[in-house]
């Protein structure tokens, strides 16, 4: 929402002043310079990344719109999901949680967190740690490396929409100037002419560069800094399921792990000690598996 506010001011507060010095607003009015330049910087982006990176991007503008999808609430839940899996497996021994890690659809505890089911990479990175932990044979060091492993490949793959954006973000510019240039060739072609058309022909290859510089600085560079924002978010809530997880293979009790999982939250978002521990005191309202509730009618 502040992303739209924010865009939408920035051309109110241009056109307006240009208005203000006595600047006639049909003058910015030139089909060509668009097509020009949003044409060359589709095929900018075409060219420079390949078919998956294109459909990350358009996914990930999705989010520039909406609020942060990590907020106080959703740590909170997460945590609460963590402390009765882990405490399950502390009760019942780590055996006991099998069919959750390998059917997490069918989970009695992950259905009470329809959210975390849906984040899939969230729910495979939860999932996948524990079935090592089941396995057995592998050390603490050993997992919190595949961890490791699993966010960096993750928060990789998470940039490379940003990275795309920011280079069509660079080229922009450059693109307005080629539009300029195209401009003053027209323009040049008009020479003798009425004064008032080689006026306009100027001032369609002016707009060529303003138009440029704009979306570089107003739209585009924007854009690409909010998805780097989101995928450093992103990041930041796989690193407490890390800590949670990497405690409890340690042999920290699940409430303990769940307290490192909250210190480890940014600020900004970070739950109380009294919020965390409400919501696992909690008394668990059990809610039938997919599978269950479908035998039962």
């Amino acid at each position: 929402m502040f992303s739209i506010i924010g865009i939408l001011l920035v051309f109110v507060c241009i056109i307006a002043g240009f208005l203000m010095e006595k600047g006639k607003i049909g003058v910015l009015m030139q089909p060509a310079e668009f097509l020009i330049i949003g044409g060359a910087a589709a095929g900018t982006i075409l060219t420079s990344n390949r078919v998956y990176i294109l459909k990350k991007i358009l996914a990930r503008l999705s989010s520039v719109w909406k609020g942060s999808p990590y907020p106080k609430q959703r740590y909170i839940e997460s945590l609460k999901m963590l402390f009765d899996l882990l405490t399950k497996a502390r009760k019942e021994s780590v055996i006991s949680i099998e069919n959750d890690v390998e059917e997490p659809g069918k989970s009695t505890i992950f259905s009470r967190y329809p959210s975390f089911l849906a984040d899939h990479h969230a729910r495979d990175f939860v999932c996948d740690t524990l079935r090592m932990v089941i396995t057995g044979g592998v050390s603490p060091m050993e997992i919190d490396h595949m961890m490791d492993l699993d966010i960096d490949v993750h928060h990789h793959s998470a940039n490379q929409p940003v990275q795309a954006l920011a280079s069509v973000a660079d080229a922009l510019p450059g693109l307005g100037i080629v539009a300029a240039v195209l401009g003053v060739v027209v323009t040049m072609g008009a020479l003798g002419g009425p004064p008032e058309e080689i006026g306009r022909k100027v001032a369609a290859a002016l707009v060529g560069t303003f138009l440029g510089i704009l979306l570089c600085y107003g739209v585009i560079g924007p854009v690409s800094a909010n998805l780097a924002k989101g995928a450093d978010e992103e990041n930041s809530y796989y690193h407490v399921l890390r800590v949670v997880l990497l405690a409890f293979v340690k042999g920290t009790s699940p409430i303990m792990a769940v307290e490192l999982g909250r210190r480890a939250i940014p600020e900004h978002c970070r739950p109380s000690f009294a919020e965390v521990e409400k919501a696992c005191r909690q008394k668990v309202v059990e809610v039938p598996a997919p599978q269950a509730a479908a035998g039962s009618r």
